[in-house]
């Protein structure tokens, strides 16, 4: 049995049979043609250029049904290069001069152009090979014939394993009996993550070599709530999980009837309930969810897609539907949160030496401010189609916060000027994600509207250890006696100026903290929306009372693994049927 830990797509429990994916790239020897066939590979080329349009069409066509617009969106970029006429000019005229076959000449003029994106300084620009390979590679299969159906003929449910997966790939997925997926690669943030996000299923990637560690027919664990797989798990393991499994499916189905009721604890202390988006229409899945708004709308993925920077209308568009979408309920914007693990381990650029401590977030934003001053213009104009907040990433210093307020009052008068509608009372607040900022909060607390705590990058700064490193992953977690006590000082410090505090990192979606963080005297959660259900339930099977007690207590242990088993043992008693 092994286990091993990666960065989880989607929570929930998966057990089958292991599909292994192998690598689907072409060996295109050189062909030389006679110049009577030479016609004929042009027909081939033409072909197959006409059928892979047709087929993205369908597929995007399908995607935009299904998983929304921005989903599908990741393939009107492939539609615009295939269309490309210099693009088909420069593989027909290989295939003229060099007498090559139409496969060989797509293969070489493709490649070359996966080089020129691998070479570009521009790290959203760079992010563009992988659709470059997709592209090739569906190219390829209509040339050579070769239609991908490998998990079409899947006759039961089962693991799909592979070193990484295109977005064409990932989008046939709905199509198949695949339950759950375990991926080498990947990033939070990349295409193949937002697609698998959006499918649902439990799915692991950042595995660093499972597919060599594996082989197609072995039984597979994947679980998503934890952010690990068990490969060929030993009896007992096996039976656990597939208890899990189950036990998920009955406590998730049986979660739906709480969705019209509010948070309230037993003695009647309302709390918050808010949801994590990265696309706008997720805001009326958080809705539909029983959530109270959106707490935190990770704007960042509307510049991680292949046509490039959003313009400010397109990124109006995209905040008024999560604003509409939230039904008169609160939206909250982060601005955008580029650089560090926002970028793929297979970008080849040259990488800063300590990406995480180096230009990110708010930093970039200061240095980019002309990108900067277009997003919050956009955000601005959608404020005034219902309730807006605006709030900074990783602000570590009073001058940060400052600058950047400054910006968006800039950007207020230009629009005032203009005659655009806003909402110049905006509340204007901050992300606490570093130790600094934690320190510091009384001082903040005098000028921000509102704090929102993101535990992920406030875990990993307070501890020194790196969340998406296989080999010190298992140091992080949000149970160290340092996190909860530098939580117990925010909130209390928050509560004290009387500043909104909410909490919108992993940590506020997991049952085993919430007893500890109500008792903390937190009132505000923000969360995916599908864990938005169950921590309600836990929520109003509670007294404050009880949750202040198991807070002192927690706070009293000097490890880690005593305050994780102790709140676990303390969440059971309250759900005994959640798989925690």
């Amino acid at each position: 049995m092994e286990i091993i830990r990666g960065i989880s797509v989607a929570p929930g429990v998966a057990v089958g049979e292991i599909v292994v994916l192998e690598a689907e790239d072409f060996r295109i020897p050189r062909r030389i043609v006679t110049v009577d066939q030479i016609d004929s590979e042009l027909k081939t080329l033409e072909e197959a250029v006409a059928e892979s349009i047709e087929e993205i069409t369908n597929q995007t066509k399908f995607l935009s049904t299904t998983l929304g617009k921005d989903a599908a969106n990741v393939f009107k970029w492939h539609i615009g290069v295939i269309k490309d006429r210099s693009l088909q000019k420069s593989i027909r005229d290989q295939i003229r001069k060099g007498r090559c076959s139409a496969a060989y000449a797509t293969s070489t003029i493709m490649r070359n152009y996966q080089r020129r994106f691998m070479q570009m300084k521009d790290p959203l620009l760079v992010e563009r090979m992988r659709d470059v390979q997709d592209i090739e590679r569906r190219l390829l299969r209509h040339i050579l014939g070769e239609a991908r159906e490998d998990l079409a003929h899947l006759t039961k449910p089962a693991i799909l394993v592979a070193h990484d997966l295109t977005p064409t790939q990932t989008a046939h997925l709905a199509e198949t009996k695949v339950i759950g997926v375990a991926l080498d690669a990947g990033a939070a943030t990349s295409h193949t993550a937002i697609l698998l996000r959006s499918w649902g299923k439990p799915g692991v990637i950042g595995l660093n070599d499972i597919s060599n560690r594996v082989s197609g027919g072995d039984t597979l664990i994947i679980d998503g709530t934890n952010r690990l797989v068990i490969a060929n798990p030993n009896e007992a393991t096996l039976a656990e999980y597939r208890e899990k499994e189950a036990a998920f499916v009955r406590f998730t189905g049986a979660l739906d009837e709480l969705r019209e009721l509010p948070a309230v604890t037993r003695d009647d202390q309302r709390i918050s309930l808010t949801c994590n988006i990265e696309f706008p229409q997720e805001a009326k899945v958080g809705r539909h969810k029983g959530g109270d708004g959106v707490g935190l709308y990770r704007t960042e993925f509307l510049y991680l897609r292949p046509e490039g920077a959003p313009s400010e209308d397109e990124q109006y568009a995209a905040y008024r539907e999560a604003i509409e979408g939230s039904e008169g309920k609160q939206v909250t914007i982060r601005t955008f949160d580029l650089g560090a693990d926002k970028y793929t381990q297979q970008r080849r650029y040259e990488q800063e030496r300590n990406p995480m401590l180096g230009l990110r977030s708010i930093r970039y934003s200061l240095q980019n401010l002309d990108m900067f001053k277009i997003q919050l213009r956009a955000v601005l104009r959608a404020s005034a189609h219902g309730p807006t907040r605006v709030m900074f990433p990783l602000i570590n210093s009073l001058m940060e916060f400052r600058q950047a307020k400054m910006t968006i009052h800039d950007a207020m008068e230009d629009l005032e000027e203009e005659g655009i509608d806003i909402d110049r009372d905006i509340p204007i607040g901050m992300m606490l994600e570093t130790p600094a900022a934690a320190i510091q909060v009384k001082d903040f607390c005098r000028e921000v509207g509102f704090i929102s705590i993101g535990t992920n990058d406030l875990v990993q700064y307070l501890l020194a250890v790196d969340r998406g490193n296989e080999q010190v992953s298992q140091l992080y977690t949000p149970s160290h006696p340092a996190v909860l006590r530098a939580l117990r000082d925010v909130i209390r410090m928050c509560t004290q100026a009387k500043v909104d505090v909410s909490l919108c990192g992993e940590m506020a979606g997991a049952p085993l903290y919430t007893m500890l963080l109500v008792g903390l005297g937190l009132r505000s959660f923000s969360m995916a929306p599908a864990n938005i259900p169950e921590i309600k339930k836990l929520i109003r099977q509670v007294t404050v009372p009880q949750a202040q007690r198991v807070a002192r207590k927690a706070l009293s242990f000097e490890t880690d693994r005593q305050v994780t088993n102790y709140l676990r043992n303390e969440t059971r008693k309250m759900l005994p049927e959640d798989p925690i």
